[in-house]
């Protein structure tokens, strides 16, 4: 994940080499570095290097990683959607999906030219059929390139991908499935098989996803946060104790600032006490961190927006919390 000074330094580098302060090649840098997705602004100053000959040529080696960079911005600059505009920016979108393509057509080109059996420039291709909608010979290439390598993540990765853009979700999750099976640490896997079992409403399954995540990486407050939602979702008295625990674990690691986290620690003692009545024993802290979760987003809305304090107060009154 990106940290706030890293952003900030990207953020400030990108706005020197906007205003034509140099730059470029450092700024392509850390996008790749930080793993970023910027592509128009990669498309602009990568195609402006490339077409400087003396600039291209003082890269050295690093001139064909630039060519590949410049080739994945273009796929994800080439999706618009078009279809759903008219006249004159209809055209002028039309003709910048031309340029592109013939642009993506080009970078892979010089790389094959460069690399005729590189396993990468491969992948490239696989993914320039992949950006084209041919979703079959993509496929294709994808299998090929695993039976020559079963442990290329990135391929994985991308049929994946190539499931979900064909609205294959259940493929999406068999693919995942199989590759949690070999790359058991990989965080971002897990996070996204757990984002497509919600969209299915299959919380259950994608309760077990943030469970792994927050067993590999205990101190990620987003893991706590998105756990305890699902298992608020879920419902029932002992969901609804977890739900608080991990509100409350939350609010820890976040040193009390999580806007959400407080909610939810009001809305599960909010849903705790209708259910039980107040019969439930194991519960006997929720009057106090209540009061505390209350008071606390009280002083967010008076210092952020005061405005809305009156509909934050009758919100609560009527899920029976009180302040």
């Amino acid at each position: 994940m990106v940290t706030k000074t890293e952003e900030t330094q990207l953020n400030r580098l990108e706005n020197q080499v906007d205003n034509g302060g140099g730059g470029a090649w450092e700024y392509l840098c850390m996008v790749r570095k930080l793993k970023v997705r910027r592509s128009v602004k990669v498309l602009k100053h990568g195609l402006l290097i490339l077409n400087d000959s003396k600039k291209r040529s003082s890269l050295g080696p690093e001139e064909w990683t630039l060519y590949e960079q410049v080739a994945v911005a273009a796929m994800d600059c080439q999706s618009l959607e078009v279809a759903k505009l008219g006249g004159m920016r209809f055209f002028v979108l039309k003709l910048m999906q031309y340029v592109i393509c013939n642009l993506l057509q080009d970078c892979a080109n010089a790389l094959q030219k460069k690399f005729p059996e590189s396993k990468r420039v491969g992948r490239l291709e696989a993914m320039l059929l992949e950006a084209k909608g041919s979703w079959g010979e993509a496929e294709k290439a994808y299998s090929s390139l695993l039976e020559d390598n079963p442990f290329d993540q990135v391929v994985h990765k991308r049929r994946v991908a190539l499931a979900k853009a064909q609205g294959n979700l259940t493929g999406a999750i068999d693919l995942l499935n199989k590759y949690l099976e070999t790359f058991m640490a990989d965080h971002d896997a897990w996070r996204e098989l757990a984002e497509i079992y919600i969209s299915l409403q299959m919380y259950k399954q994608a309760a077990f996803c943030y469970e792994e995540l927050i067993l590999s990486q205990p101190t990620v407050p987003l893991y706590h946060l998105a756990y305890a939602d699902v298992l608020y979702t879920l419902g029932g008295i002992e969901n609804l104790l977890t739900a608080k625990k991990y509100y409350s674990s939350t609010i820890d690691l976040t040193g009390g600032k999580n806007t959400r986290a407080l909610f939810g620690i009001c809305l599960c003692t909010s849903a705790i006490a209708q259910l039980s009545k107040g019969r439930n024993k194991e519960d006997k802290d929720s009057p106090d961190l209540q009061s505390l979760a209350t008071a606390a987003l009280e002083k967010e809305y008076k210092q952020r927006a005061s405005d809305k304090l009156s509909v934050f107060t009758s919100g609560f009154k009527s899920l029976k919390v009180s302040s």
